[in-house]
């Protein structure tokens, strides 16, 4: 008899929760009248997602450091934008909606209160988490983000895939290679060479001034990935225009640091967790507490009865 091959979720938790608040009315409520929008909306996203997709294993990956030092210390403008400006000294807080804040709390409780396996790592973000079970796993990866930047962990042959929502869950873009040489003319590993050569404002790295995704992408079909387009910059026969040469020549300081920055780490220390979809609340005294305080049944009853389903 064959053995099934496990199936692996990965959710980009931050990313839907925040997507989930945006989707769902502040109207939303607790009993207390406290807003429970991106709980409730995060909970009816899991459900939807196992019914859908029926993985054997989630893990939802938490920014245990949403802007690790080691990368501010390459890039000082990495994610710069987003810290609050009002925080003292101490650990950059990331810019969050006040009625949000709250509710992160409560998310955890209840994930860990249903046991599904959560997992943040001093000093890496989710998607460092992500990067290393993907790297780990021995089969199909479903990650559920809407961060372009793991687009880069696409890749067909060990079946890893990034599911990005285009709106709520219920329309998600299946991004495979395919899809990736469609939209923007590279693979998988090609995807992080196209983010740091054209920069991306919303994490704060500036890119190459001059050279956009077009003319990224057209420069990795020609010279293969980042070491190539280098490597052609120094040979005076290469097909390069003189500006595209003179802007890379200028942009080295930041090239020979952004592939670090940019590329998900793939060796992060992970804890030892259960990482199996459970079929049971872990704790159903504390998760019956949580639905009670936070007006959460409707949605935990659905998601219970597709965990057990």
């Amino acid at each position: 008899m064959t053995q099934h091959t496990r199936r692996l979720m990965l959710l980009d938790t931050a990313s839907l929760y925040f997507r989930a608040y945006f989707g769902v009315p502040e109207s939303v409520k607790a009993p207390d009248g406290t807003p429970v929008n991106a709980v409730r909306g995060l909970l009816e996203f899991i459900t939807r997602l196992v019914q859908d997709h029926r993985p054997d294993d989630l893990v939802a990956c938490m920014d245990a450091d949403w802007r690790p030092q080691w990368r501010v210390d390459l890039i000082p403008s990495y994610k710069a934008h987003r810290v609050a400006e009002e925080v003292p000294a101490g650990p950059d807080v990331e810019e969050t909606p006040d009625t949000l804040s709250p509710q992160v709390p409560v998310i955890e409780d209840v994930l860990d209160a249903l046991g599904i396996a959560r997992v943040g790592v001093p000093a890496y973000e989710a998607d460092d988490v992500i990067g290393t079970y993907t790297a780990r796993a021995a089969g199909p990866v479903d990650i559920i983000t809407g961060d372009r930047d793991l687009f880069q962990l696409v890749d067909d042959a060990r079946g890893v895939r990034v599911l990005y929502p285009l709106k709520g869950v219920g329309s998600l873009q299946v991004t495979d290679e395919a899809l990736l040489r469609e939209k923007y003319g590279v693979d998988g590993p090609g995807y992080a060479d196209l983010a740091l050569l054209r920069g991306d404002p919303s994490d704060g790295l500036p890119g190459v001034p001059g050279i956009g995704e077009k003319t990224a992408a057209k420069l990795l079909d020609a010279f293969g990935d980042l070491a190539g387009i280098m490597a052609a910059v120094d040979d005076p026969a290469a097909r390069l225009t003189p500006s595209q040469r003179k802007r890379l020549d200028e942009a080295r300081p930041y090239l020979a640091v952004a592939p670090k920055v940019v590329r998900v780490a793939d060796d992060v220390p992970l804890p030892d967790v259960e990482v199996a979809l459970p079929r049971e609340p872990r704790d159903p005294a504390a998760l019956d507490e949580l639905a009670r305080r936070w007006g959460l049944g409707g949605p935990l009853g659905r998601l219970l009865s597709t965990l057990q389903g």
